[in-house]
Parts: C-alpha cells; sequence; structure tokens
C-alpha cells in the first residue's frame, strides 16, 4: 500500500485531516474508535506515514467531512482523493 504516494505529499495532507480533527472532537473520537488509536498512541503517532495513510483514507470514504477539511484548510479536494486512489488502487 502506498507505492504510488508520495511521502511528503501524504504527510502535509495528513497533517491538514489532523489539524481540522483536533477542532471537532466528536468526529477525533470517531476517527480514534474506528482506527483503533487510544490519545496516547495518536500522540505518538502524529507525523507517521501510517497516521497520515489512516486520515487520508477516513476523509476519502467520508465526502462530507472531505468538503468540509478542504474548504477550511484551503486544501482542493482532487489532491486529497488523488492520495486516496494511490493508496486504494483497486477502487
Amino acid at each position: 500500500m502506498g507505492d504510488r504516494v508520495d511521502t511528503a505529499e501524504l504527510l502535509a495532507v495528513g497533517d491538514a485531516c489532523i489539524s481540522w480533527l483536533a477542532a471537532d472532537v466528536g468526529e477525533l473520537e470517531r476517527f480514534m474508535a474506528l482506527a483503533g488509536y487510544s490519545p496516547q498512541r495518536l500522540r505518538d503517532s502524529v507525523g507517521s506515514r501510517a497516521l497520515a495513510e489512516g486520515l487520508v483514507d477516513y476523509f476519502g470514504r467520508h465526502e462530507s467531512l472531505l468538503l468540509a477539511m478542504c474548504a477550511n484548510s484551503g486544501l482542493d479536494v482532487s489532491r486529497v482523493m488523488r492520495l486516496w486512489h494511490g493508496l486504494n488502487p483497486q477502487s
């Protein structure tokens, strides 16, 4: 997974995703529960490729969150979706 994805680009988008989630505690808790992160594990994972992959996947599968995050972060939706498709080439 991820051979088709530039790590620097993935980490940059992952940072935008986690920043957006940090402002919405309920949604952050939902992500953590679905991804299996404890608060400490999430803190330890910030800046890692694995967390960035999980975040891009989470937003790529939840269109309303993706659109809100991109609008508030100034990211182009197609940028996130290119990463998502690179991580999920079978989709």
